[in-house]
């Protein structure tokens, strides 16, 4: 293989594409097993405090994206998501594009593999990077939204061909994909919803782990944390002078 066979010639060729082009069913596929994963990985890690699962984990995602990097033919997790969706039609997107996205994500990863895998150091914004992992992984297989993408479109300053959700294309939306005053509200307030009540339970709720309480502490400001811990020694001092009246 050439240097320059292995810089553009990456992806299939398909008849009636002009560049070549990967299978984004198989991509989001892919993505959506990494995410499964990675959140069963979480609740096991959390839940039976062992590292060595998160660690195999993160191995596991690095040496794949070493090989998306490489070439497509041979990767685990797109080979795991042509098996789920090889009966249904082929949605190709360019195929530079999602490896240029790829290999962004090999590069977040190397720092992951260093904290986490080789030399365990965790913290609550290193874990971040494996949460912003995550996000990316559910923003591809959920909504088809491909971060690096768009990235790619923004530094090339070249007019993309077969985005994935075909969102390149400068069209008109269709009636089903606008919104109605009463939708545009029911929207709002669920968005808002999921955001203030998930802000609510991690200010207001004790953390019982380790991350829990990183989670805590990273919402609230140094004057709460202050504030908290005040009550906590009051309520400590009380509990002290009713031991002693007793």
């Amino acid at each position: 293989m050439s240097l320059h066979s292995f810089l553009w010639e990456y992806g299939a060729k398909v008849p009636g594409y002009d560049i070549r082009v990967i299978n984004e069913r198989e991509a989001r596929a892919a993505a959506g097993i990494l995410g499964t994963l990675g959140m069963i990985v979480v609740f096991v890690a959390i839940g039976f405090n062992h590292t060595i699962v998160a660690r195999v984990y993160l191995a596991f995602m690095f040496f794949d994206f070493t090989m998306r990097m490489i070439s497509t033919n041979y990767v685990p997790s797109l080979l795991m998501g042509r098996f789920f969706v090889q009966n249904q039609k082929p949605e190709y997107v360019g195929a530079l594009q999602k490896r240029f996205a790829w290999t962004l994500g090999w590069i977040i990863f190397i720092p992951i593999m260093w904290w986490f895998v080789i030399n365990w150091d965790i913290s609550f914004y290193k874990v971040l990077l494996c949460v912003l992992c995550l996000l990316l992984t559910f923003l591809e297989s959920a909504f088809s939204i491909c971060i690096g993408c768009i990235i790619y479109q923004a530094i090339t300053k070249e007019e993309a061909k077969h985005c994935p959700g075909g969102v390149c294309e400068v069209r008109q939306k269709e009636p089903i994909q606008t919104f109605n005053p009463i939708q545009k509200t029911i929207t709002a307030i669920s968005m808002i919803g999921l955001i203030v009540g998930t802000y609510l339970f991690l200010a207001t709720q004790e953390p019982k782990t380790f991350f829990g309480e990183f989670l805590h502490e990273a919402i609230l400001t140094d004057a709460q944390l202050q504030k908290e811990k005040d009550e906590a020694y009051q309520k400590q001092l009380e509990n002290e002078f009713g031991d002693d009246e007793d």
